[in-house]
């Protein structure tokens, strides 16, 4: 208890001791502190005082005191022995007091021995060490240019680490007019502000450089310095100015889109944004909008489409320059489109006639064009061709049209259309080309005849055919089409032999089809010809005619037929001679020729292939036959004891089916010679021959005499009837006058089709007058050509001629007087100058009008508008306007103008917009073509659009904006979008007016154009916070009648300033990624707003403070403040970041925040397989388990992402097996095969357990070892080679191949022969094998006679142990070739036959022989095979060329005429026998052929006294030769003078039945229906007429009779005209005439015309040639007709007589063969002596010549051709 107690009051105790003590303690020192004062910045070791003094320590006593110091820091320290206190280390009062007025250090001094404790103060004194500093070098100042006079901006003041009077500061500025300083007295003590003085401008001083200067007080004066930088902010005081007022540029209109155009360049002198320049284009069309682009940053203008100077030359473009503040500046841009040659030709086809008929005439208007070309100089010129194989050409007309006539005639069956193309090339650089394909298509005419496939048909028929069995079809096709195309056919004649050809065979009509009629037989006619004749259904028709040889072929229906020897009986009735008999010496040997049996069959082919046999013979061993020659001969030779006479039977026998035959009986006579042999023969008188010679002539002579007589007695009873037919002589005087001809033919009433037209001859002569000279005759006057209906007019000067002398303008007659012709021709030509003036006057004022036909209609009119009178303009009629086709064509893609069908106005189409068609046009022209198809003419029409106030004044924008700083100076002018009116005049814009609000008014300023430009003008400073935005509205008005307004809404944004800073949305962003996010992804995005508008509000994100690894991973946008990864994450290498990012708005006001990016792991690493061990080879036959590798399998992940799998595929012979650990074996699973698979890849797969699971893979190439167990196996199971004969020793015949699927030594493969024997030879003697390559060699030359094929074995086998080996099979086929020449087997060789030689090929063919008889047959083999066997035989050399033939293929020597009494006895004929090898082969045969009728004949040729004997018989056989032709010649002139007769008399009696007595039909129509004029009734008096008709039209007459014909001047015949035979004809001269009848007329000089005006045959007449017309009543009449029969058939369109050369249609009536040579040239002109004119029958005969009336058809120029 007692010590708790003294614990308790121990502590109150202490407490109050202790306190009694600090008491004493502070007492004393508050008595005893010391007191120093020094200035700073002392040395070391300076003295501060004697510490020890003043503590009343003497120095003796210091030791055992031991003063010391009591401080911490040890600014000062005590000297031991002295006791005086020094500066231990520099002070500064700055450092030490700061800022401090008053600065000191107090320590304590400790004195021991006593222990006193001694307080020490020294003071330290400020010495001006220190001089003003600013906290900044540089001050930047912003201050805005609208800032006005007098406004301060505090500055920063210095500071002066010095107190006292060294701290007091003056400031100075350099000096600077725009600014001063002031100091500002304020609680806080005094400001230091920048007065601004005057007011600044940034454009003429952007910033200003001062220096201020802060002075202090002290001694010696220090001071400071600081740069103060002053930024003058732009205010937007000055709008955008363009670098020129209006661009001019030029662009080619070809610059493809994306050119430059040209570069704007505007500057602002304002900076920052008010200086960011916008550009833009003004109000302006749509059209132009789409063309070009500006880029609104660059200002460059760029072509957005192709431009076409076509459609507009010049573009004007309106572009503003925008700054940042909203002021606008304008300008323009001038862009002319320079014209490139960018448009080809345009061909409008106008008018197109198709189809056109084939004979239209040269020149024909088949189509009308219009060619432009909207280029201009050059470019627009165009020139016009035609392209392509076509008779057609182009005619220019006016105002670039074109006419496509044609330029020669069509012909549709050549090209039935033509299609051409109009090439139309302008002549720019390089020149553009467009065209237009023409198809004209040809109508038909019927022009062409049937043409046969074939000129001549073969067909082949077998004898003995059924009748009516189809033989061939013909074929015949006709160009033409429809009708004239269709084909019908029939027999047109034909020759057959003796059977003749009608009776074989028949032709369908329709198809052709040639038909045997009967059955046919090859012996009597072995070939027939027959002519089909195919018509087509055109109208004339035409026709052609082929030729059908029809071939029979041959069967075997005819024995064989003994030539020689004789049958006994036809011998006995020739000549009653005994049968034929040959003598054979009794020295012949064996082999002796005895005799030839020689017979033929009728038969052709093998059916005539001839066998003989010996059947029957008087000794049978005689003789023997030979087999195909059937030569007779000995067999053994004659002994003494064969009889002298012999019988010999031989049979002989074809080879058809069934064969036939036919026996001969020879006699043979045994005797040494042959007189021994003649006694026997001599059973006819040596003289009988001579006495039949004799007879036969006789005979001849009296025929020859009796038909002589005959002739000369008809020809002169001819003669004496034609005399007394012609009357007195006086005739003759009429044969020698002129004839005329009369064009046109008096058809009697019973004409029918089928009646050949003829025209006559009128026969008369001049009047009588005396000739004006005395030459003989007299000249007669020129004769004109008139048509037949200008002469039934009777005025030949209203419509003359168009072969008149005017027109040709020949000179006429000047020894002839015409006055009448004179007066007729001058009025004529004043009636062509009149005609020629009245044009030249209408076309002058046309050509003055054109292009005059201008009319002016308003826009916006409705559709069917009037807009002018065109067919009254233009001259036409109202029907004319539907039938002539006018249409209307606008040059442009769209229809405005029709022309009203009915009333001939022209009408809008379309309803017109002069703005939408003529934009920025001041006058809008539309230009149309009016085109008359029916005249193939057009005209070019000008409408002109004139304005109406349609469309109101608008802007580009409805609404506009501008941004305007709140400290923009009142007075400041924008400009404004002008408006936009599309009229024109004054209904364009005209004023402007602006409402809405007090801050701004309007101004308008007059552009360099003259147009006005509005801008907007402040009027009123701006204040953000009362109005953020000011709403107007522009107003703009046109001058039209009613006014059109526009309005444009302006929209004013006032701009702030910065006064807010940035904030972040988060103080700390977290986010968890995983690390397999893709690169690029967006992690997070940090957000901060801030309050501030425009840029002031703008804020950018950047790194405050991030790692370089950070900084390398993550992105961040400074605009959105999203952050991104720019590499891959890897949970790995890091797991978490931080980012400490800052925000800064355009005030450079700022925030910070924290990011921190923690990383997730994921299944992102594949296991990895490592091969410890593996194997690269191994055998295949290696056991099964053999272990192949050894793995190691490892994943880097963690987890269930690191726990891995391992496999192996399952189709391949090897697993996997698990070891200790990771590790894994492969082993083989099964028995290996090189030979399936040589190689393996073993392909270990390890997949990890994550999700999705990763997996890798690890291969192992193995390659199995070859063993020896597969044998060679050949490519084929066979082999076969073709090798030709006579091969080259060691020439190659095949290689044989074989494989081995082993490998290395194992697959080399050896070959060799398997033993064999060929012949009887090694077969390694023919053929050999290489060992290597397996080809097999030929030894020797091979012979395809003797071996023709060869089989042998090849064994292939291996390089293996032990050898594995296989055999193939070849065959070699030997090939023969041309090595062997046809051998002779008949007639055999001279040298072969030995004794006989001199008989052999010795041949008998009588003389009675007929063309085609068998004389024998060349028998010839070849021992090559195929082609090269194939045998031809030729007649190489003969006596008499042309009496024998040879069978090419079958050796038949024929007769190839009856043979003659000419032709020699004996001939030899020499066969040439050749192959068909390549090179052929030949060989010779040579036969002697001796013409006898018997043996006694042969014998006689082969002795040398029957040649002594045969001459005697010439001179008789020659006379009885010219006799019978004398006799034959005298028959066939006596034979045609009487046809001649005859058909003389039926062509009388056939004239006669066509011209009756009376006058026909016309005898009551009067005179004056026919002529008109005098000079042609004084031929109609008196003349008389005789009618002769020939089978030639040009000597066809009308002539007169012997009364006329005396009482006229006979003209000289031309000299070239030949003598008619019995009268019928003029001859070549004639007696004068008597002088002419008083009634004959005069006659009329007024027609006059020269010689060379008349046409046709009559127009080359001779000038001489004069005649008069007769003048009796029936004449007249018959005159009339026929003048009449002319006028009809040249107005008949449907005559079938054309005028060109050809049948012309009467081939279907007469046959081909009818001409127009038969045919009468009804054509002719009738010629009127004694005046100048000519009855033509127009048309007829020139095209050229055809009256205007004329009625008839043209026919084409083609067939005048034909």
């Amino acid at each position: 208890m007692a010590g708790r107690r003294r614990q308790r009051r121990g502590p109150g105790g202490g407490r109050a001791l202790l306190a009694a003590v600090l008491l004493c303690v502070c007492c004393r020192a508050a008595a005893e502190r010391v007191r120093y004062a020094i200035a700073e910045e002392l040395g070391r070791g300076s003295l501060v005082g004697p510490l020890a003094r003043d503590l009343g320590l003497s120095a003796d006593e210091l030791p055992a005191r031991k003063l010391r110091l009591s401080d911490e820091k040890q600014y000062f320290t005590v000297n031991e022995e002295n006791g005086n206190l020094y500066v231990n280390e520099r002070l500064d009062r700055e450092e030490m007091c700061g800022d401090s007025a008053t600065c000191s250090v107090s320590f304590e001094a400790l004195v021991h021995n006593p222990l006193n404790i001694f307080q020490v103060e020294v003071s330290i004194e400020d010495v001006n060490d220190n001089s003003p500093v600013f906290s900044k070098a540089v001050l930047d100042l912003e201050i805005g240019e609208w800032t006005l006079p007098g406004t301060r901006f505090p500055l920063e003041m210095a500071h002066d680490a010095d107190v006292g009077s060294n701290s007091l500061l003056t400031y100075q500025l350099i000096s600077n007019p725009s600014f001063s300083l002031a100091m500002k007295d304020s609680p806080d003590g005094n400001k230091l502000e920048l007065v601004l003085e005057r007011a600044l401008d940034r454009e003429s001083q952007s910033s200003f450089e001062l220096v201020l200067t802060a002075v202090d007080a002290g001694d010696p004066v220090r001071s400071g310095t600081v740069q103060i930088r002053v930024n003058v902010t732009d205010a937007n005081d000055n709008p955008p100015i363009f670098a020129q007022d209006r661009y001019r540029v030029s662009l080619r209109e070809d610059a493809p889109p994306g050119s430059a155009v040209v570069n704007l360049s505007a500057t602002d002198a304002d900076t920052g944004t008010n200086a960011h320049i916008t550009y833009g284009f003004g109000k302006m069309p749509a059209k132009v909008l789409q063309k070009f682009v500006l880029d609104a940053e660059s200002g460059s203008i760029t072509l957005q489409e192709a431009v076409d100077f076509e459609e507009t030359s010049t573009y004007n473009l309106a572009v503003e320059a925008k700054d940042g503040g909203g002021l606008v500046a304008h300008s323009k841009v001038e862009v002319e489109v320079l014209d490139v040659n960018d448009n080809a030709p345009e061909i409008t086809i106008l008018s197109l006639s198709s189809p056109v008929p084939e004979d239209a005439p040269v020149g024909t208007v088949v189509a009308l064009l219009k060619v432009r070309d909207r280029d201009s100089g050059e470019n627009g010129q165009v020139s016009l061709e035609l392209s392509g194989e076509a008779p057609l050409s182009l005619v220019a007309s006016s105002g670039g049209s074109y006419k496509v006539v044609t330029a020669s005639a069509l012909d549709r069956e050549q090209a039935c259309e033509h299609r051409v193309t109009v090439v139309a090339r302008d002549r720019g650089r390089p020149a553009l080309r467009s065209s237009r394909e023409l198809v004209l298509e040809v109508s038909d005419v019927n022009d062409n005849a049937p043409v046969f496939e074939e000129a001549a048909y073969s067909a082949y028929v077998a004898e003995n055919n059924a009748a009516g069995a189809l033989v061939l079809r013909v074929q015949a096709r006709d160009a033409d089409a429809g009708a004239n195309g269709r084909v019908s056919y029939w027999l047109a004649g034909g020759s057959a032999g003796a059977a003749g050809a009608a009776p074989l065979v028949s032709v369908e009509a329709r198809s052709g089809a040639l038909y045997a009629q009967r059955s046919l037989d090859y012996e009597r006619c072995r070939e027939f010809a027959v002519a089909v004749r195919a018509q087509d259904g055109g109208s004339p028709a035409r026709s052609s005619t082929a030729t059908v040889r029809v071939f029979v072929l041959d069967r075997n229906d005819n024995a064989p037929r003994v030539l020689w020897p004789a049958a006994a009986a036809a011998g006995e009735a020739a000549g009653g001679a005994a049968a034929p008999f040959e003598v054979v010496p009794r020295s012949a040997e064996a082999g002796y020729l005895v005799a030839k049996v020689v017979a033929v069959d009728a038969d052709a082919g093998r059916n005539a292939w001839l066998s003989y046999e010996l059947v029957a013979a008087s000794e049978p061993a005689l003789f023997r036959v030979g087999l195909h020659s059937g030569e007779v001969r000995t067999a053994r030779a004659v002994s003494e004891r064969d009889a002298a006479k012999q019988r010999v039977v031989a049979v002989v026998k074809d080879h058809g089916q069934p064969a036939l035959s036919a026996t001969a009986t020879l006699h043979v006579v045994l005797a040494e010679s042959l007189q021994e042999a003649l006694p026997e023969l001599s059973e006819r008188p040596a003289g009988a021959e001579a006495a039949a010679a004799a007879e036969l002539q006789f005979y001849l002579v009296l025929a020859l005499a009796l038909l002589s007589a005959l002739l000369v007695l008809s020809v002169a009873l001819a003669v004496l009837a034609r005399l007394r037919r012609a009357g007195p002589p006086a005739v003759l005087r009429c044969l020698g006058a002129q004839r005329f001809s009369l064009a046109g033919a008096a058809f009697p009433a019973d004409f029918c089709e089928g009646t050949l037209p003829y025209s006559y001859n009128l026969c008369v002569a001049p009047p009588a007058r005396a000739p004006p000279e005395a030459a003989w005759p007299p000249p007669p006057p020129p004769v004109p050509i008139l048509s037949a209906e200008e002469l039934l007019a009777g005025d030949s000067c209203d419509k003359p001629s168009l072969s008149s002398s005017a027109a040709d303008g020949e000179p006429a007659n000047p020894d002839i007087p015409q006055p009448a012709a004179a007066m007729c021709a001058a009025g004529r030509r004043r009636g062509r100058r009149q005609r020629a003036l009245l044009w030249a006057v209408l076309l002058a004022a046309w050509e003055a009008a054109w292009g005059q036909l201008r009319y002016s209609v308003p826009e916006e009119m409705p559709k069917g508008s009037f807009v002018g009178d065109v067919a009254k303009d233009l001259g036409l009629q109202l029907p004319e306007i539907s039938d002539r086709g006018v249409r209307i064509l606008n040059k442009g893609r769209t229809q405005y103008f029709a022309v009203h069908g009915k009333t001939g106005h022209l009408v809008t189409a379309e309803r017109i917009d002069r703005e939408q068609l003529c934009e920025d046009v001041q006058q809008c022209v539309l230009r149309c073509e009016l085109v008359v198809e029916g005249e193939m003419k057009f005209y070019e029409i000008e409408v002109e659009i004139t304005d109406i106030n349609d469309n109101a004044p608008s802007f580009r924008e409805a609404e506009t904006e501008l941004r305007m700083s709140e400290t923009t100076a009142p007075g400041a002018r924008f400009p404004l979008a002008r408006a936009h009116d599309p009229d024109s005049g004054r209904n364009s814009l005209q004023s402007y007016e602006l409402s809405g609000d007090e801050h701004f008014s309007l101004a308008v300023q007059a552009g360099p154009g003259g147009d006005q430009r509005p801008e907007l003008v402040l009027a009123k400073a701006l204040d953000r916070e009362e109005a953020a935005f000011h709403e107007l509205v522009l107003r703009a008005m046109d001058g039209g009648d009613p006014a059109r307004t526009g309005t444009a809404r302006i929209r004013v944004t006032v701009l702030d300033a910065n006064d807010n800073a940035p904030v972040f949305s988060q103080a700390e962003y977290t986010v968890r990624v995983p690390e397999d996010v893709p690169v690029g992804s967006t992690l997070v995005i940090v957000t901060a707003t801030d309050a501030d508008e425009g840029l002031n509000g703008q804020v950018q994100y950047s790194y405050q403070m991030v790692s370089v690894k950070a900084s390398k991973i993550f992105h961040l946008d400074a605009e959105t403040g999203a952050i991104t990864l720019m590499r891959n994450l890897d949970f790995e290498e890091g797991t978490a970041y931080e980012l400490e990012i800052q925000v800064r708005d355009g005030g450079d006001l700022s925030d910070i925040t924290k990011v921190v990016i923690t990383v997730t792991d994921v299944n992102d690493n594949v296991p990895e397989i490592s091969v410890r061990s593996a194997l690269s080879e191994i055998s295949e036959d290696a056991p099964s388990g053999t272990v192949v590798a050894l793995l190691n399998v490892q994943d880097r992940d963690s987890g269930a992402n690191g726990e891995v799998r391992c496999s192996i595929d399952k189709d391949i012979p090897f697993r996997l097996q698990r070891s200790q650990g990771n590790y894994y074996s492969v082993v083989t699973a099964g028995e290996l095969d090189r030979e399936q698979v040589s190689e393996y890849n073993v392909t270990v797969r390890a997949a990890d357990g994550g999700r999705p699971a990763l997996q890798s893979s690890a291969v192992l190439a193995l390659r199995v070892l070859d063993v020896n167990d597969n044998a060679p196996v050949f490519a084929e199971e066979r082999y076969s080679a073709r090798l030709a004969e006579n091969n080259a020793a060691g020439a190659l015949v095949l290689t044989v191949r074989a494989t081995d699927a082993d490998w290395g030594q194992n697959a080399r493969v050896r070959y060799r022969l398997a033993e064999g024997r060929v012949r009887g030879a090694p077969l390694s003697s023919y053929v050999s094998v290489q060992a290597e390559t397996g080809a097999l060699y030929a030894l020797r030359s091979l012979d395809y006679e003797q071996l023709r094929e060869l089989q042998l074995w090849v064994r292939a086998e291996d390089g293996g142990a032990p050898a594995l080996g296989s055999n193939v099979s070849v065959r070699l086929e030997v090939l023969d070739e041309n090595d062997n020449a046809p051998q002779v087997l008949y007639p055999p060789a001279a040298a072969a036959l030995g004794s006989g030689a001199a008989w052999s090929g010795v041949e008998l063919a009588p003389r009675r022989s007929e063309a085609g008889a068998l004389v024998a047959k060349v028998v010839a083999v070849d021992a090559d095979a195929g082609q090269n066997a194939w045998l031809s035989y030729e007649l190489a050399k003969a006596t008499e060329p042309g009496l024998f033939r040879v069978g090419l293929h079958s050796g038949e020597v024929r007769t190839a005429r009856s043979p003659l009494a000419r032709d020699a006895a004996r001939h030899s004929l020499v066969v040439l026998v050749r192959d068909h090898g390549r090179p052929a082969l030949s060989a010779t045969a040579t036969l002697s052929v001796v013409l006898a009728e018997s043996v006694a004949e042969l014998l006689a040729e082969l002795g040398s006294a029957a040649d002594e004997a045969a001459a005697p018989g010439e001179p008789a056989a020659s006379l009885t030769r010219w006799l019978v032709l004398a006799v034959a010649a005298v028959s066939c002139l006596f034979v045609a003078f009487l046809l001649l007769l005859l058909a003389l008399r039926l062509r009388r009696c056939h004239r006669r039945q066509l011209l009756p007595p009376d006058g026909g039909a016309l005898r009551g129509v009067p005179v004056s229906h026919f002529v008109g004029i005098d000079g042609v009734r004084a031929f109609l008096q008196s003349y008389s007429h005789d009618v002769s008709l020939t089978a030639d039209s040009r000597k066809s007459q009308l002539r007169l009779s012997a009364a006329a014909c005396c009482d006229t001047l006979p003209a000289r015949p031309p000299p070239d005209e030949p003598a008619p035979l019995l009268g019928d004809e003029d001859p070549t001269g004639a007696l004068p005439a008597d002088p002419a009848p008083p009634s004959q007329a005069q006659p009329n000089t007024d027609w006059r015309f020269s010689q060379t005006q008349r046409p046709g045959t009559s127009g080359s007449q001779n000038g001489e040639e004069a005649g008069a017309w007769p003048n009796n009543q029936f004449d007249t009449e018959m005159l009339q007709a026929m003048i009449l029969a002319s006028a009809n058939e040249a107005a008949d369109g449907n005559s079938t007589l054309g005028g060109g050369n050809g049948t012309m249609g009467l081939s279907a009536r007469y046959g081909p063969q009818f001409t127009l040579q038969h045919v009468p040239d009804y054509r002719q002109n009738v010629y009127i002596p004694g005046s100048n004119a000519t009855l033509t029958n127009a048309g007829k005969r020139d095209a050229k010549n055809a009256a205007p009336a004329g009625g008839n058809k043209k026919k084409s120029g083609k067939k005048e051709k034909k």
